[in-house]
């Protein structure tokens, strides 16, 4: 593993994510943690000098199409499918005390 990584990073990490790991799964992921920082190693050695940052792969944002007033259903035909209601509500279990 690089320098900058040790198994004390490793069990951080796994407590962030609240995983509780063996001392295999502990070596089993150090390995791969190694893998993978030594992929980032490499990008870091690209030039990217002219390379304007990007955070996305096209160019485009915000593609939605226009809002406008459509049609719906009656009420009464979405009531038809509501399992318990009260006038034109829906009614839900509760949920949080």
């Amino acid at each position: 593993m690089p320098a900058e990584t040790s198994n004390m990073d490793l069990a951080h990490v796994a407590h962030l994510a609240r995983l509780h790991l063996t001392d295999a799964e502990m070596a089993q992921f150090a390995a791969q943690l190694k893998d993978i920082l030594g992929y980032v190693a490499k990008l870091n050695e690209l030039d990217v000098t002219g390379v304007e940052p990007t955070a996305h792969a096209t160019p485009l944002t915000n593609v939605l199409r226009a809002d406008e007033v459509r049609p719906s259903l009656p009420t009464a035909v979405v009531m038809q499918n509501a399992p318990a209601q009260d006038r034109d509500l829906f009614l839900v279990p509760k949920i949080v005390e």
